[in-house]
């Protein structure tokens, strides 16, 4: 089907539930969410997406569609996002949420499986139709997914056009659904999301990730070691938010260290960096044949033995930069590995390594100490600070956590994106302000109350 039936199927849809009221709109969320939550169904996706991906592994298909979806609905379902949204009663504003139209979604072959349930009800909670464009790796996935949606929508009364597939997805379609739709919410790699961003299209977008993580002298390190295996080994990496670089103080240095092994990791020798580096990077690329493997694929690929108990590689470094490849995103079982004598050290070290890659998205510490918190949050460049989380686990919204659910993490300037925040249905409206008279107008400051500040300065005139 050419993308401009899609779109036009699609404005009729949104057109349907563009009078929807709230507990429309919200049971239709939860019944979309349904049609792919329950547990058989969840076994069922995950183990499709492993077959046709050959990306991350089953356990974490099946808790991203399982838990991920069911967490976002509940983030989400009580929202008010029909009729008045807020008022200001201070600056008497009232705000009504509008639908977009029709929401250009593009979703990356390695979280292929919640991805587009998340962004179809986030669309949906605005009173939008979405258009899901996937990369050709999960294109049948993604069908899947997307037609238990449509049925669940018809189940509703709904149009079962409000959520739509490419099926056969290419660059020329793809192209095509971000110049036709009104908003664009990309999530995968950089040129795509650099594609959206010039489409003409108002884009939504999401920036690398290259996540770094201190663990300070203060920290539980039993806590951060367990957490950080968890984070760094999730789908076998296949998520930007895994851990990519942990610093560690000089003086838990080596018995952190040691409890990392514990946890699986293996430090690796020079031989095996070599074989490691030339295994992970082709010609400067990611090699797509080893992001989201198993250690021991990832071994073999690149003919060298390790233990049965590895669950992830450790690569102790110290540069960072184009000749320090593992200083940055690896989408692999791959951490590299820091030391710092103090907080402002470590700090140096995160903002030299996110000046490589990943700037702006986020980074984590495992601490104690406010003090150390508050320092790494002011003086690096990132949208999110994860204390004493598992990063790829939290960073998105978590139960733990008071972050919004979502897949889709904006980086800020510094990520060449255009929010920090974690996107939801939110992005999603238009707004209509209402404006009315103040109670008690305004008076315009004297001019020594306006400007006495800069008197001494500027001399009073």
């Amino acid at each position: 089907m050419e993308v401009a039936d899609m779109i036009a199927k699609s404005r009729a849809a949104q057109a349907q539930i563009e009078d929807y009221t709230q507990e429309q709109v919200d049971d239709l969320i939860t019944a979309m969410v349904y049609s792919v939550a329950p547990e058989e169904t969840s076994k069922m996706i995950a183990q499709h997406t492993i077959d046709e991906t050959r990306l991350g592994n089953y356990d974490g298909k099946f808790l991203k569609i399982f838990r991920k979806t069911r967490a976002t609905l509940m983030d989400i379902v009580d929202d008010k996002s029909v009729g008045i949204i807020e008022r200001d009663e201070e600056r008497n504003l009232v705000k009504f949420a509008k639908p977009v139209g029709v929401i250009g979604a593009l979703s990356p072959s390695t979280n292929p499986e919640a991805t587009p349930v998340i962004k179809a009800i986030s669309s949906v909670k605005g009173r939008n139709s979405i258009i899901v464009a996937p990369h050709p790796r999960a294109a049948k996935t993604n069908k899947l997914i997307v037609d238990l949606m449509r049925d669940a929508c018809v189940k509703m009364g709904a149009p079962a056009d409000l959520v739509q597939a490419i099926e056969a997805p290419s660059m020329e379609h793809t192209n095509e659904l971000m110049k036709q739709s009104d908003r664009i919410l990309a999530t995968g790699g950089g040129p795509m999301v650099s594609a959206a961003y010039s489409s003409g299209t108002p884009a939504l977008g999401v920036g690398a990730g290259n996540c770094v993580v201190t663990v300070d002298d203060t920290a539980d390190l039993d806590d951060a070691a367990e957490k950080i295996r968890i984070s760094k080994t999730l789908d076998f990496a296949a998520s930007c938010s895994s851990d990519n670089s942990v610093v560690l103080f000089d003086s838990i240095y080596d018995e952190m260290l040691g409890k990392l092994q514990a946890q699986g990791g293996l430090v690796v020798d020079s031989d095996q960096k070599a074989k490691l580096q030339a295994t992970i990077w082709k010609d400067g690329n990611l090699n797509a044949n080893a992001v989201a493997q198993s250690p021991h694929a990832i071994a073999e690929m690149g003919g060298f033995e390790i233990p049965a108990d590895t669950k992830f590689f450790i690569v102790p470094e110290t540069g960072w930069g184009p000749d320090h490849p593992f200083s940055g995103e690896k989408m692999t079982v791959t951490m590299a590995l820091y030391r710092a004598k103090d907080i402002d050290e470590a700090i140096s070290i995160t903002n030299n390594v996110q000046a490589y890659q990943g700037e702006g998205h986020s980074c984590g510490i495992y601490t104690t100490n406010e003090d150390n918190i508050m320092k790494l949050a002011e003086a690096t460049k990132t949208s999110r600070v994860m204390v004493n989380q598992p990063q790829a686990a939290s960073n998105s919204g978590n139960l733990w956590n008071g972050m919004r659910q979502t897949f889709s993490l904006g980086c800020g300037s510094w990520g060449k994106t255009s929010i920090c925040h974690n996107i939801t249905w939110k992005d999603l409206i238009n707004e209509t302000w209402v404006s009315m008279p103040l109670k008690q107008p305004k008076e315009l400051w004297d001019d020594d109350k306006l400007f006495g500040r800069v008197y001494d300065r500027m001399g009073k005139q």
